[in-house]
Order: C-alpha cells, then structure tokens, then sequence
C-alpha cells in the first residue's frame, strides 16, 4: 500500500511511478490445475470506506430480485474458488484440482479489494462453488440466478454445461433440473454437494462491447475494470410451468398493465393478481388473465408516487402453483405543453428534474458496493440535500438499486452503457452495433417495472454512436416506445444531437445552458419542440488530502483534468452557489426543464463529488445546498 503524505501538490511528486469462444457440453482434455490458492481476506484497495473490513463472509442476503421474488430461495453468495484462465479458449478446459483455488468473495469484481483477489485486468476466469438442494424442493424446479457476470458466463453444472450469457450488466437465469436429477430424484456428488462451475470472458475495453465507464488504462474520467460475478447468485424452485417475466406498469388514472412471460414458452396459463396497501395489506384491486398475454384492470383511486410521497404497493402474482411477490408505484411521467414550453410532467404536472451523475463506483468494490446500507448511504445523501433524480450513468444497477430509489423517492434517469469511447475508428460494424441494440432491448425489459425510472438514455455523448451514414438514434427510440411507451427518451445525452427523441440535452461544465438562447462548442441550438434540459454541468473539484484519494499514479496524476478545482470548501460552495443560482435564472427566463449535476461521488482520478471517493467527506453547505436546490423547483413551480 503506498504511504499516506501531503496533499495535492506533494502528492503529484511523490508517486509519480469479442469474439464468441467455443463450449463443449462435457468437460474435455488437457484439463488445467488451480495453482497459487489463497485463503480470503479482503485485499487492502488504494482507498477504504467504512464498510471496506465489515463485510464478512456472507454478503448481500437480502433477495436480489424483489419484484419477482419466490419464498423457497437459496443465496450463493459467499467464498468460492478462483483461477485465471489463459484465454478464451480455456473454457475448452476446465481445471480438476477444485479445492486448492485461490478463495474469493461472490459478489464481486475481481479488480477490487473486497474480491480478495485485486488483479490489474482479468481477461479469462474460473469461478466455483459447491451447493445442495432442500429436500423440501423434490419435484419441483431448481433455477440457476445471476444478477449480472461481465461479460460471457459459460456455466456448467456436476461436469456439463448447462447455459451461455452474453452482457455485463444483465440478469438470467438457468433452468438446472435437468443437469441436477436422476429419474426423479437430486442427483448429488460424493460430498453430498453439485459442483458449480462458472467460466466469465470479460475483454472489457478491448472490444467493441457495452463496457460504460470501464477501461484496461484508468484514468481522468475512466476507470479501473468489473470483471466476474459482480452482483448476487442464488437458487430458488419453481414449478414445471414457471413465470420468468412480470412486467407491470401502473398508471395516476389507477390503470395497472400486466405482462406475465411464462416458461415453457408459448403457454397460455390462467394469471390471477392483487395490489394491496403495503400499510394494512388489504387488497385495493384485483385483475386476471393468461400469461403471454398482456391484459389490464385499474384500482380505485390510488395514492400516487412521487419524490414527495413514494407510496408503493405490494403485488401477489399466482400462476398455477407459482405465486411471486411483486410491488409498483402509480405514477404517470410524459412530456406536455406547460405555458407554451415543453416539460416532463409528473402525474400531470412539471416536475423540475434534478439529479446527480451518479457513476456507482466503490474504491473497495469498484462496481459491487460492500453492502445494502453503504449503497443507500449515497441515495439518502443525495435526498436530504434536495435532490429529486439520479442520472445512473451508462451503468446498470442491481434490482436493489432501483428499489431503494422507488422506496426513497429519487427518479432515475437511466442510461444504456456504452461502447468504448475510442474514436471514429472504434466504431461498431454491424453485427456489433446489433449485439449492442439486443442489449438496450435487454435492459429496457430488465428494468422497465420500477416505478422510480423516469427516462430512458440511449446515447451518452456519441460514444459508440453512428453517424456519418446513419442516426441509428431515431429507430431507436421507436423501438423503446414500443416496448415501454410510459416513460421518456433521452435519445442524445450531449453533442451528436439529430432531433430524436423527448429532451434537447446539453452539457456543458462548469456553468449551465438549460434551454437557452445561447449554446457552445459540441452543442447545439436549442430545440423548443422538446424539453430543454441540462444533462450534465458542474463538476466543481476541491483538493482533498492524500487519506481520501484513490493512490493510484494514474488517477492523481489526472486530478488536474477536473473541470474547475478550489482551493477550499469556502470558495468550493461559493462557486456552487452562483452555479445553481444561474440555472435557477435560466429556469426562470428560459426553457430549462431539469439538471444533471456532476456529480455524486468522486472516482479515482476525478474530484469533483459531492462526497470524497471514500463517503468520509460531505463538500456541500447542506443548509446552502437545500436551500438553492428549493429555490430551483420554486422556480419551476412559479413557470407552471
């Protein structure tokens, strides 16, 4: 671990040091040896927070998949063997030695401290673990679960494989019963355990793939690589017909959407769902149906959801023999003519949205945050300052992200993650550029039920984004209407704007132009057919001593790169304030709609969070804050 010295200028000085792969359905010759085993302990990262060292052995318990959750479910999470591959090609051949493998830590990613691994990059992986069955599960389906593996999982069960994955930041799940059972009944190993054995192919920023913010080379406002099993796994039983989707969208007029995807494909099973009040559990209204069939019923006036009053409701889904629990929040979010402007409206109304770029990166975990409470810590932040929205930038969350902010009351701008910002010459030949829309339609599906998600962002300033013979933008964004016609589209957040989409975006640091009348380079005029709006602006810095930077050479030798730097947390709000007081005027005189602030925390090389890297340090006045972030909704509240 390098030693803690001075601050910033000190600092400076004193450390300046996809393709597809082939599967086999059996295990196959040479087979490999786990080598260089290690026990766990969490590895010390260039930065701590403080739940780096609390963790434990047995993280993340809570269900992973709260709205569609069954109650015979068992978690996976915890220690389980470790081995780098060689390459792709090794899942030709899986290792024999299963228990002298280096130990870590499931959830995570390998590069972080909390893995017990840390490597620099991890192309190729082996990942195992052990597990039984409940007796009181006989008969009944086994479903394999992963919350998200970056980027190719090829799975196998007891020696076979049992299924294939492609994308980093998505759930699935894998029916096992058939790699499980003999004539009936569990089959089990000589330990009275299956063997379960994960291979993960992750090329990161390598190749032409959705990888967000993620690089081989860290620095400035890209940083250190996820590779593995980074979010929850677990198994659960379902009966022979199983739901596998449910997606639900309630409305302010009380209406309720249901779609139930039922396995075995093409099924038509009778569905039967209730909404009750999640205070008193009495049933406010019931609907039924077939599955594969989308229907509709309505509740009598429900309370509404919003960041004022998150109200939710509790669902119990029964199909057959499979009952799920489920929630929703009625709320309606679409674009509207207030006053001769256009704006997001919120059950109705314009609801000025202002949100923080909110990356979802740990210095302990680097995408897996170490636990529930340390990844709400940063929501709750950023509600007691005022804010209403985050903007989850070009990352997908957990199910428990979206959760809490349904729970909380933050609206959540929700980005698709990019391809490598590389360049002309790093743009996607078509089969690429394919493989990155079935993704978007993966997210859209995986996502479209919390009630908190407001907006849906496609492209984040051009990064992997076609446009010398194509705006593939504008398909797009018909695309995702079709799918979820209940919420907006950000099509462009930033520069390669065409016209698609609800929301004329703009960045521009550090001072805003939210539907104004004037513009800068990379931007352009504003188009009053949409919703003027701020996509990112801000980003203030302040030094912090060495304790709370991330002490990698890369990143503090790029700390300088931040868009403006104070000296001090006097002049830091100082600048603040006259930030937010000039878009409150741009609120007032012009069209500007809502704002993205930059942002929640700070990352590796970047300084500019409203938190320090390690959650340990709060820059913001909070009184000062509150009070401009009200005075930004009074604002809209008086140009509506």
């Amino acid at each position: 671990m390098l030693p803690k010295i001075g601050v910033f200028a000190p600092l400076l000085a004193a450390i300046a040091f996809a393709n597809p792969f082939g599967h086999s359905q059996v295990y196959v010759a040479p087979r490999q040896v786990w080598n260089n085993a290690t026990k766990y302990e969490v590895k010390t990262p260039p930065l701590t927070t403080n739940w780096t060292y609390t963790i434990g052995t047995d993280p993340w318990q809570e269900y992973p998949r709260p709205q569609l959750e069954r109650s015979q479910w068992k978690s996976l999470n915890g220690i389980w063997k470790y081995e780098n591959a060689s390459s792709p090609d090794a899942v030709n051949s899986p290792p024999t030695d299963l228990d002298n493998g280096s130990e870590v830590m499931i959830p995570s990613c390998l590069e972080s401290g909390l893995s017990g691994i840390q490597s620099n990059t991890s192309f190729a992986s082996w990942f195992l673990t052990n597990f039984d069955v409940p007796s009181d599960w006989s008969g009944e389906k086994v479903l394999l679960n992963f919350g998200a593996v970056d980027y190719e999982a090829t799975v196998f069960i007891d020696g076979k494989q049992a299924g294939f994955h492609r994308g980093g930041y998505f759930a699935f799940t894998i029916d096992i019963t058939p790699y499980l059972s003999n004539n009936g009944s569990f089959a089990t190993r000589q330990n009275g355990a299956h063997e379960l054995l994960v291979f993960v192919h992750d090329p990161t920023d390598t190749a032409i793939i959705p990888v967000g913010k993620q690089t081989t080379s860290p620095s400035h406002i890209f940083y250190t690589p996820c590779s593995g099993i980074w979010q929850q796994v677990w198994i659960e039983s379902a009966p022979a017909t199983w739901v596998s989707r449910f997606d639900v969208a309630a409305g302010m007029d009380g209406k309720v959407d249901v779609n139930v995807i039922s396995i075995p494909e093409g099924s038509a099973e009778a569905v039967e769902v209730e909404v009750k009040d999640k205070g008193s559990g009495k049933v406010v209204g019931t609907g039924s149906g077939t599955s594969n069939t989308p229907f509709s019923f309505t509740v009598s006036s429900p309370n509404l959801w919003s960041p004022s009053t998150p109200t939710l409701y509790d669902i119990t889904l029964k199909m057959g023999n499979d009952e799920i629990s489920s929630y929703t929040g009625f709320r309606t979010i679409e674009k509207g003519e207030v006053n001769g402007v256009q704006r997001p409206l919120l059950n109705g109304k314009f609801e000025f949205l202002f949100a923080t770029l909110d990356q979802g990166y740990w210095p302990d975990g680097i995408y897996t945050p170490p636990n529930r409470e340390a990844m709400i810590f940063d929501l709750q932040t950023l509600k007691d300052l005022g804010f209403n929205a985050v903007r989850k930038h070009i990352k997908i969350e957990t199910a428990l992200f979206y959760q809490a902010c349904d729970a909380l009351g933050l609206m959540v701008i929700q980005d698709m993650p990019s391809l490598p910002p590389k360049g002309d010459s790093f743009l996607p030949n078509p089969d690429q550029q394919s493989e990155w829309e079935r993704q978007l339609v993966l997210m859209i599906n995986q996502q479209k039920s919390f009630p908190s998600i407001v907006t849906w962002v496609i492209y984040n300033e051009g990064w992997g984004q076609l446009y010398a013979t194509t705006n593939p933008e504008f398909n797009l964004t018909s695309v995702i209407r079709t799918l979820d016609p209940t919420r907006l589209i950000d099509s462009t957040s930033g520069w390669r704007d065409h016209g698609a989409g609800d929301f004329h975006d703009n960045h521009h640091y550090a001072a805003p132009q939210c539907g104004t009348p004037f513009y800068s380079i990379l931007s352009t005029p504003f188009d009053p057919s949409r919703i003027g709006f701020q996509g990112e602006f801000g980003g203030l810095g302040h030094n912090v001593s060495a304790d709370h930077l991330w002490l990698v050479p890369q990143a503090v030798n790029s700390i300088n790169q931040t868009y403006e730097i104070s000296a001090d947390l006097k002049t830091y709000n100082y600048r603040a304030h006259r930030l937010l007081d000039e878009l409150r005027e741009q609120t007032e005189l012009f069209a500007c709609s809502g704002a993205v602030y930059t942002q929640t925390t700070d990352v590796e090389g970047e300084v500019n969070g409203l938190l320090t890297y390690d959650r340990r340090v709060l820059r913001p006045d909070v009184e000062m804050w509150k009070k401009d972030i009200g005075a930004l909704y009074d604002a809209a509240a008086g140009r509506a």
